[in-house]
């Protein structure tokens, strides 16, 4: 059985001053979008291009409940998750290409 995959992401920009979180089921397609301003909307005008924290699901409600619950919570939660995962606030897209 082929199961699909959902992602809640947090993604900022080279300064690492804005957070963007979201949610999509093709999280390289998603980044790639990102990165390359291909839609003109919040992640274009704030320049977020880097991929710095992401959890996978199955179930896409889950997912969806996820990203709100990060939505809501403050910066410095968002932050303090980020650090657990990815304490240098690297881009992990790279490594999803390699993967």
């Amino acid at each position: 059985m082929n199961t699909k995959n959902y992602f809640i992401y947090i993604a900022t920009n080279k300064t690492n001053t804005v957070l963007y979180t979201g949610v999509t089921n093709n999280l390289i397609k998603r980044i790639y979008q990102h990165k390359n301003k291909v839609v003109a909307n919040f992640s274009a005008k704030y320049n977020i291009n880097k991929l710095v924290y992401y959890e996978v699901f199955q179930d896409v409600n889950a997912a969806i409940k996820r990203e709100k619950q990060i939505k809501a919570g403050s910066r410095k939660k968002k932050l303090e998750l980020i650090k657990k995962m990815n304490p240098n606030f690297e881009d992990l897209y790279h490594f999803l290409l390699i993967s």
